[in-house]
């Protein structure tokens, strides 16, 4: 098992990645090999709609992107983790997101996927949420804790005294694995659920 994780944090070692590292402790002692790719302080511009992606199988700009699609593949899991900012996600993340779900044509179905945000204070669950759609809009698996997958703290290292949220992750990470698990049995007795060929409507007539 092999878990691809992404800090979208512009600080490589601040709260969101505590919460990652709790995350990879559980892991490491479950076997499962983890991966963590910083992004957030990158400069990686966002999708401009040009398609060239379904030519090339690759997103035009060629950066973390391209690098990071690979591995994504490769992986059982994926986390996505992000500090909050206006109840949001770092925008860095976002482009980066937008271009490696768009760009990335392998078949993502079954991969278990979970978001991990970390905050001062509020806008947690917004951000939460707005991760998660890049799961379930590719047929994801959502791994889920004891409570949603949150973390608190403001300056760096702050996070370490939310027993709580580090809690949270600890056991994020052992459904995640066990999860993971799961599906490689189901797959192997049953295979992938049967596709169809995606229907798309406008509803401009």
């Amino acid at each position: 098992m092999k878990v691809l994780m992404i800090n979208g944090s512009p600080r490589e070692k601040g709260n969101t990645y505590i919460a990652l590292s709790e995350m990879e402790k559980v892991f490491a002692e479950n076997g499962v090999e983890t991966e963590i790719v910083h992004v957030g302080n990158k400069n990686i511009r966002g999708c401009i709609a040009c398609s060239s992606c379904a030519e090339k199988g690759k997103c035009a700009f060629d950066d973390i992107v391209n690098e990071t699609a690979p591995k994504f593949e490769a992986c059982d899991g994926l986390v996505i983790a992000s500090p909050v900012y206006y109840a949001s996600a770092n925008a860095t993340l976002i482009a980066f997101l937008d271009r490696l779900f768009y760009s990335a044509h392998f078949d993502k179905r079954m991969k278990v996927g979970a978001s991990v945000v970390a905050a001062r204070r509020g806008g947690l669950s917004a951000t939460f949420d707005e991760l998660n759609k890049y799961f379930t809009i590719t047929g994801m698996p959502v791994a889920s804790s004891q409570y949603w997958n949150s973390i608190h703290g403001r300056t760096p290292g702050e996070a370490e005294q939310d027993e709580e949220g580090l809690q949270t992750m600890r056991i994020l990470a052992k459904n995640m694995g066990f999860l993971m698990r799961s599906i490689a049995l189901g797959k192997e007795k049953y295979g992938l659920p049967e596709s169809e060929e995606h229907i798309y409507t406008s509803f401009v007539r």
